[in-house]
């Protein structure tokens, strides 16, 4: 498997990832801002519509996102890294 199927692979993933104060998954919700593949481990970088000190969701979100990644059978690593909104990057 390629690394951008392998990357589209973990995306996929975290489909099952649903924000529960709004119904939608973070990908729908376009928080989810970069997948890189490194060997086996994902890398993601995502953002909350919020900063975090004000998402009572941010810790759950983030560790749903890691949980998901992991799920994926080529994936044995994830490192989420949480952009904060309006951060220059």
């Amino acid at each position: 498997m390629s690394t951008g199927e392998l990357e589209m692979k973990v995306l996929e993933a975290l489909k099952n990832v649903i924000d529960p104060e709004v119904g939608l998954n973070v990908v729908e919700m376009g928080l989810i801002r970069e997948v890189k593949i490194e060997g086996k481990k994902a890398k993601i970088k995502m953002t909350l519509t919020v900063p975090s000190f004000m998402c009572p969701l941010a810790r759950y979100l983030v560790a749903k996102v890691r949980e998901e990644a992991l799920k994926v059978p080529e994936i044995s690593e994830a490192e989420v890294v949480l952009v904060e909104p309006y951060a220059e990057e």
